[in-house]
């Protein structure tokens, strides 16, 4: 990997984290395309760079939990199902899931299929605001997050649903989406580096790391303000056809 790859794959990584789109998809497909060998410093590579995204989100919404230090307590509730599912399917998730193309795909289409019939069978009014979620409420939605160790499914996009489902706006579902991101790419990104530490060979790597990283951190905030904006006055029926359209060009692409 050089310094431009790092760079599309920081951008790539900003881009998408926060939408309903799976980053994780996107950076080992981006990755393919780039002829970058999905060796064991890849791998840490593109769990290590969300960290930049992350920070975009404690800038962002610094303000907005201080002043609600429940909303906080309700966040960690929601992250112990993907805490527990990612400490134990770790190997699985490694060694399978993320060289399992046929799978990523399969669940990325399935995802916007999804979206797209949600969106137009689901009839109750989504008038609720995070301030009014539960504790229970949020360790459902933890569960929902928790499918997204599979590349494809998408974390924004599994908790952005279930907050949905429970009648809760939009925009709302992703503001708490973003801030259960904060301890769930964390905690990833710390085991990550601490379990697969020796895959850091040079100084090179780190810098590749740095690289991305803040290419992650600018490309998040921008991402961040404009998808609230749009959840205000649109629905996720965009990102399910494009995950149908982008779904099916890797398969006619895979099949050259």
């Amino acid at each position: 990997m050089d310094i431009l790859q790092a760079t599309i794959l920081g951008i790539v990584e900003g881009v998408t984290e926060f939408l309903p789109v799976s980053s994780t998809f996107h950076l080992i497909w981006t990755a393919k395309f780039l002829n970058i060998e999905h060796n064991a410093f890849q791998k840490l590579f593109e769990v290590a760079i969300q960290s930049g995204a992350i920070l975009a989100v404690v800038v962002s919404f610094a303000k907005t939990t201080r002043n609600n230090p429940s909303l906080i307590k309700k966040v960690l509730i929601a992250f112990i199902p993907t805490a527990i599912i990612g400490f134990f399917l770790y190997n699985i998730i490694k060694n399978v899931f993320l060289e399992h193309a046929a799978l990523q795909i399969s669940m990325f289409i399935a995802i916007g299929i999804i979206f797209i019939l949600f969106e137009r069978l689901f009839s109750k009014p989504l008038t609720r605001t995070i301030s009014s979620i539960t504790y229970q409420e949020a360790f459902m939605v933890g569960i929902a997050q928790s499918l997204a160790v599979i590349p494809g499914v998408s974390r924004a996009g599994a908790v952005i649903l279930a907050l949905m489902a429970l009648t809760f706006n939009r925009k709302d579902a992703a503001v708490f989406s973003f801030l259960l991101a904060v301890p769930t790419i964390l905690a990833a990104s710390i085991f990550d580096i601490a379990v697969s530490q020796q895959a850091i060979r040079n100084n090179q790597d780190i810098f590749l790391l740095a690289i991305g990283l803040l290419a992650a951190f600018v490309t998040a905030l921008a991402v961040v303000k404009w998808l609230l904006n749009y959840l205000e006055t649109h629905t996720l029926r965009m990102f399910g056809w494009y995950r149908i359209a982008l779904g099916l060009l890797l398969l006619i692409f895979g099949s050259w």
